[in-house]
């Protein structure tokens, strides 16, 4: 007569897919826990690019060690033969911010399964990122800053007014607010109520990303501007901005241009430039992580680069 096995509370029965977090085991497939892992990101407020990248990522380890390994079979030397294989096994180019991200998943994930109990040790803890630091992004300084408003101020004050140029410029100087951010823009997001401190919510797209909303002090001079903008720009459904991202980029690229700057200015240049006048100028780290919109986790790699280009970091001192 066959022995039979006695399955523990925490075993689960063959083919049976975990429906919650509490019922996912050491047995439980990589192919099953994902959806789960998906659901866990959103309730964490990341975005829908995030979840979508992260899946992602699942995927290509699945198919690496296979879709079925069981969560309590994986290692951290298969983790490790694994960012190998993309790196130079798989034949597709892994560029330095792709890998990043991957290890990131991994940390996430795995994380994420032994503070749920399942996983004793996390075998992604070793992992290591590529060594080296990434390349720093391109800002303005003052000197670039001034050319800058002086040809939007021209603009704005010449017979045939044109204040979006500087309107634009300012608002993403002062508050660091990402591209699509900028496109949700409606005029009831300026809270007037006490004119000397202004107020700008700053929306998102979806219940999901919640917690990325935030409230910002802005100057009463860019009140001022905004107002002299929708004297010109007209807009029927209160939106400040009724047009493409890409009209948007264009008009960044024609300041760079006639300010004669070596460069074209971005939403991305733009945000990494306010986050470092803002440091430099004195502003507490933390206020800057909750102006930007930004995890505790991805702040630490934000705020190096900050000190870098600040110049108060150079790359050996990180190292170091």
């Amino acid at each position: 007569m066959a022995k039979q096995h006695v399955t523990s509370a925490r075993q689960m029965p063959l083919f049976e897919v975990p429906a919650k977090e509490a019922e996912i085991t050491r047995e439980a497939k990589l192919q099953v826990v994902t959806p789960l892992f998906q659901r866990h990101l959103f309730h964490e407020g990341r975005t829908e690019n995030t979840v979508n990248a992260f899946t992602a990522d699942l995927h290509l380890l699945g198919e690496h060690i296979g879709a079925g390994t069981r969560i309590g079979d994986i290692n951290t030397s298969l983790l490790q033969e694994f960012m190998d294989w993309l790196e130079t096994g798989r034949g597709v180019p892994c560029s330095r911010k792709s890998y990043a991200r991957r290890v990131t998943t991994l940390k996430v994930f795995f994380k994420w399964l032994t503070e749920l109990g399942v996983l004793e040790h996390d075998p992604a803890v070793a992992i290591l990122q590529r060594s080296g630091p990434a390349p720093l992004a391109t800002i303005l300084d003052e000197g670039d800053i001034i050319n800058v408003l002086a040809y939007c101020s021209s603009l704005r004050l010449n017979e045939k007014s044109d204040p979006r140029p500087e309107f634009l410029f300012r608002l993403l100087l002062e508050t660091g607010i990402k591209k699509n951010e900028t496109m949700r823009l409606r005029r009831d997001d300026f809270d007037e109520t006490d004119p000397k401190n202004p107020m700008m919510r700053v929306r998102q797209e979806s219940a999901t990303n919640a917690l990325k909303e935030r409230i910002l002090r802005v100057p009463p001079g860019l009140i001022t501007l905004m107002d002299a903008y929708l004297r010109v720009y007209t807009t029927k459904t209160g939106i400040l901005f009724p047009c493409t991202p890409r009209n948007l980029e264009y008009v960044l690229a024609d300041i760079a241009e006639k300010s004669d700057l070596p460069h074209k200015i971005s939403f991305e240049m733009m945000r990494w430039t306010s986050a470092v006048r803002d440091y430099m100028n004195g502003t507490d780290p933390e206020a800057i992580r909750e102006k930007l919109g930004l995890s505790r986790i991805s702040w630490t790699e934000t705020f190096q680069k900050i000190r870098r280009l600040s110049g108060e970091e150079t790359e050996s001192d990180e190292a170091d």
